[in-house]
């Protein structure tokens, strides 16, 4: 595709969008790649490039609004890739996935709204298969590091077996990080929308709302609330992002024709490790879990958690508090003949964004780079069902994430 810019990122005066930006302007510098930034203030945009240093008074500017469909019908002309991070999706997304897919740009975004990505693929993935735009919705830490420690996982055991992992369990051993204004918006606005919509809840109850109609995996997905991992050793509770990551790899399972298998179980949760303590640790953030979805569903009791105590969009970890986070996920998978394969996932700062910044950047650039269009196709993809093994060489080189295979059962 010959256009002016390789990637705009949307939403570059956003919390997140900032972090990107300063990590594509001094950090991570794509050799012969163009790149704009662009947000609905001129001002706060102008301001921003001041920041980044003498080296990125080149970097373009762009003003457009969400809502504004010939601007952003003239921000797509100009791009290969446009990044997004206006969230909440559900509210300020729809219009640029339009005009992307309109004019055959690729898009990447940072969404945890399976409720959104839901409606559109249903409303978008026609004209995205026409125009030739591949769409990859959840490049952060909703949904990648879950979707390609599956896939690594996966691989591993057809080389190893010739046969997939039937049975896939993550569990996030250890994470360090910051909430911020703009995930928790979005997160309230998925529960506003179940409160309201009897349909969004029937949705929010199928772990395979986001799968193609006629896919074939029937598994019996279940959540997991409090129980003994023998696996593991250790007590797990809940982990909150299980509902979409479950979503998405179920997904990629689907468009890459079950090769994880027709009967594919994939659940996630949180360890808290052995023992009476585990057991207690593993009841508190069952119970904390259910009480947060309950006063999220209540309209009264969501207004008083947003004015008093959930941070404002806007508002987000410290630079320092994005540094000295980490996190640490564990997977274990097992074959119907009894084998497994174990792979650990890491990353070097805060999951939400120190992280989640670096991962949706290389993802945008190999989306841009890496994946050429007769290897994959227009329409709605996952992480796991666009990318391959050059996105793992660039997260591990350039965004902090390894990815480690970490023992096979003997034959």
């Amino acid at each position: 595709m010959n256009r002016e810019l390789d990637l705009i990122v949307f939403g570059a005066t956003s919390f997140v969008g900032k972090i990107i930006c300063r990590y594509l302007a001094t950090e991570y510098i794509e050799p012969n790649f163009s790149w704009a930034m662009a947000a609905r203030s001129q001002e706060k945009l102008e301001r921003l490039r001041a920041t980044l240093g003498s080296g990125a008074q080149h970097i373009p500017i762009i003003v457009a609004e969400s809502f504004d469909k010939a601007a952003l019908a003239a921000l797509c002309d100009r791009a290969a890739v446009v990044l997004s991070t206006v969230g909440p999706y559900a509210l300020y997304g729809e219009a640029l996935i339009e005009a992307c897919v309109t004019s055959g740009t690729d898009y990447c975004d940072l969404t945890g709204e399976s409720q959104w990505m839901k409606r559109m693929i249903s409303r978008h993935s026609e004209q995205a298969k026409l125009s030739g735009a591949r769409v990859v919705h959840a490049c952060g830490f909703d949904s990648l590091p879950s979707d390609l420690g599956v896939k690594l996982l996966q691989q591993h055991a057809q080389t190893r077996y010739g046969e997939p992992c039937s049975t896939v369990k993550m569990r996030v051993k250890a994470m360090k990080g910051g909430a911020s204004g703009g995930t928790i918006a979005s997160g309230v606005n998925a529960f506003k929308e179940a409160a309201s919509d009897p349909k969004v809840r029937e949705e929010m109850k199928n772990w395979y709302s986001l799968c193609p109609a006629g896919h074939g995996n029937s598994a019996a997905q279940r959540h997991v609330y409090m129980e003994y991992d023998e696996d593991f050793k250790s007590w797990v509770g809940p982990f909150i992002m299980a509902n979409v990551n479950t979503r998405v790899v179920l997904r990629t399972n689907a468009l890459l024709n079950e090769q994880y298998g027709r009967q594919f179980y994939y659940g996630e949760g949180s360890l808290t490790g052995a023992g009476d303590a585990g057991r207690k640790r593993a009841k508190r953030i069952a119970l904390g879990t259910k009480l947060f979805g309950a006063v999220l569903m209540f309209a009264p009791l969501r207004w008083l958690a947003l004015k008093f105590f959930l941070p404002k969009p806007g508002e987000g970890p410290s630079a320092d508090e994005q540094r000295a986070g980490f996190f640490d996920l564990r997977f274990c998978g097992q074959t119907d003949s009894g084998k497994e394969v174990r792979v650990k996932v890491t990353g070097d700062r805060d999951p939400g964004y120190g992280s989640t910044s670096k991962m949706i950047a290389q993802a945008a650039i190999s989306l841009r780079r890496d994946v050429d269009k007769t290897q994959l196709e227009g329409g709605f993809w996952t992480p796991g069902s666009a990318f391959g093994e050059s996105l793992f060489q660039r997260l591990e080189t350039s965004a902090g994430l390894t990815f480690e295979v970490e023992n096979i059962s003997a034959d």
